[in-house]
């Protein structure tokens, strides 16, 4: 199992298993798609990206991260999104999206943060507003609506943002879930929001269709979630319809982390382990032959790459000169083989 072997997961067939994961761009203006997204997406179709995951996705305006993050909160921003999916496929690329809400980590300027409870990020964020169980309905029924624009738009996945401190991540984690009502306290009830976040979502995103869940695997901080207890949360919603985990680390609260190529990989394995779920897996890969180690090896079942492929969107293509692969490259770009 390399990465030239192709891959399927429901009914979406990967050419190889390099995944460029969601990585933000600061790019769009009020939410919308413009030129930037389209060159900087197609760039990495035409260098044989496997699966292309867009940056995070606002269901809500507050739910960007900064003013200048993509939208899907209205359908006007559909066209804008299928125009990228139909740009990449035309290069062999499958394109998903990641649907987020930023929670308390929210810099879009006129708009209050919401959270599981008002705890800020640290001392340069707002506090955030605690929400009601009419603001979580609201939430759930955001992240529906935008599976359902996913749909028009014609992306062949769905990931949700459950990682990296921002909204789902929060209800998750005991750090910043100090809630009393049925949605804080145990691992069951801080679980509860993403349930039915997943639940919703499921009504709209076919049955056939893969949905992932990204995660941060482990908090760096005492009292934080484990890979362990996020291999149970993962258990939790996988009755539900989760397809896959797309395993990374950190970012809930303030904590320092000792990073390194592949610092990520043994938490996709503890994840794919204990959940008997397919896992994306990576973290500071930037040699293609280190990215075949991993899945031959069998560590994870696609392997992302994020800051190199910034660098380098031909980087499937160079590793398939490394490699000895002779069919990955496309047609009008035969002659740099």
């Amino acid at each position: 199992m390399g990465i030239f072997d192709e891959y399927k997961i429901k009914d979406m067939e990967l050419n190889n298993r390099i995944v460029m994961p969601p990585m933000c761009m600061d790019m769009a203006e009020e939410g919308y798609v413009n030129r930037f997204h389209l060159v900087h997406y197609a760039t990495r179709a035409v260098g044989q990206v496997g699966l292309i995951i867009l940056e995070a996705t606002g269901v809500q305006s507050v739910g960007r991260i900064t003013d200048y993050d993509l939208g899907i909160w209205k359908d006007d921003f559909v066209p804008g999104l299928k125009s990228i999916v139909m740009e990449c496929r035309r290069y062999g690329s499958k394109v998903a999206i990641q649907l987020g809400h930023s929670g308390r980590k929210s810099e879009v300027s006129g708009e209050e943060p919401l959270a599981p409870s008002p705890i800020p990020f640290n001392e340069n964020y707002r506090v955030p507003r605690a929400m009601t169980i009419a603001d979580i309905k609201a939430v759930v029924e955001d992240f529906k609506q935008a599976a359902r624009r996913c749909k028009m738009a014609g992306f062949d996945a769905i990931e949700l943002h459950g990682a990296h401190g921002y909204l789902i991540n929060e209800f998750l984690s005991p750090l910043t879930n100090k809630r009393e009502d049925e949605y804080g306290g145990c691992i069951e009830n801080r679980a509860r929001f993403l349930i039915e976040v997943v639940k919703a979502v499921r009504e709209e995103w076919d049955e056939s269709k893969p949905l992932i869940l990204r995660v941060s695997a482990e908090e760096y901080a005492p009292g934080g979630n484990s890979p362990k207890d996020i291999a149970h949360i993962v258990n939790l919603i996988k009755p539900y319809g989760i397809d896959m985990v797309d395993v990374s680390t950190g970012a809930v609260v303030m904590a320092k982390i000792h990073t390194y190529p592949g610092y990520q990989i043994k938490h996709s394995e503890i994840i794919k382990e204990q959940t008997g779920l397919p896992v994306i897996g990576g973290g500071l890969i930037t040699d293609y032959r280190h990215a075949e180690e991993i899945l031959e090896n069998q560590r994870a079942d696609l392997v992302f790459i994020g800051r190199e492929l910034l660098r380098n969107p031909y980087f499937v293509l160079q590793a398939a000169r490394g490699l000895g692969e002779e069919t990955v490259w496309p047609k009008f770009y035969e002659r740099g083989r």
